[in-house]
């Protein structure tokens, strides 16, 4: 068994650096439209689909669907729920689902990052009823700058300024700031690292406990179009409803071009 588990792993690496081309690493084939939770000045190319599913604790799952309707334009819709992986009745997100639309407004050049404009209302985690929001405020209205430099493959960095319109029964929705850097790891491999400031969510009587959320991942293109990752996420346990280590996370993401 231990030998056929061997086999397998080096199958698939010796797969995945022939053919894998997703959106990790030297050679990834597509940009990401998020590094963890924060959004990026990356967009769906014209005639592309992504479909993207995230696990998070207490048996959350999130699911996205993108397309690139025009060069710089893309839409998308997502849902999901908590304890939907597990045993018992799964608590779905209220209707309607999540929306996403982005325009990028520049495109990177030697001296400028790319600029993109964009919409979206999926927050993560579990749905608080009462409170009319996520467990991590969805980011809303926002503005991403991304700017990719060569350094041993490439470092790319973001940042990202946004506000909440949905969520803002707690009385907690100031304008937000996101930072956050990917390093490629050879041609297949990325790490990411994000910080959200949490403007929106550090009153003395909310969610957030004032440290910000620190969350870190990995990605791997594993085939064609395939990225899978595993994340950490509220490394500095900012969360005060539920304070404990990191949470952990994966993500499976499939981009092709039709």
């Amino acid at each position: 068994m231990k030998k056929f588990i061997l086999l397998f792993i080096i199958s698939l690496v010796a797969f995945q650096n022939n053919y894998s081309q997703g959106t990790a690493g030297d050679k990834a084939k597509y940009e990401y439209r998020h590094l963890i939770d924060m959004p990026t000045a990356g967009i769906m190319g014209r005639g592309s689909v992504g479909l993207t599913a995230e696990l998070l604790p207490f048996g959350t799952l999130i699911t996205k669907i993108e397309a690139g309707i025009f060069d710089n334009i893309s839409i998308g819709l997502s849902y999901g729920g908590s304890n939907i992986i597990g045993s018992g009745k799964p608590d779905w997100y209220p209707f309607p689902p999540g929306v996403n639309f982005r325009l990028r407004v520049m495109d990177e050049t030697v001296l400028t990052p790319a600029l993109t404009l964009g919409f979206d209302t999926q927050g993560k985690g579990t749905y608080f009823k009462d409170e009319k929001r996520f467990e991590v405020k969805a980011p809303g209205i926002f503005a991403a700058a991304s700017k990719n430099f060569g350094l041993l493959g490439y470092l790319s960095l973001h940042g990202t300024v946004n506000y909440t319109v949905l969520e803002d029964k707690d009385g907690d929705n100031f304008v937000n700031l996101m930072i956050g850097a990917e390093k490629t790891l050879g041609s297949s491999f990325s790490f990411l690292i994000e910080y959200n400031f949490a403007f929106n969510d550090n009153s003395t009587n909310q969610f957030g406990d004032g440290k910000g959320y620190l969350n870190a991942g990995i990605r791997w293109s594993i085939a064609d179009g395939v990225t899978v990752g595993f994340d950490l996420r509220d490394l500095l346990e900012n969360k005060k409803w539920s304070p404990r280590s990191a949470d952990r996370a994966l993500v499976i993401d499939f981009t092709q071009k039709i």
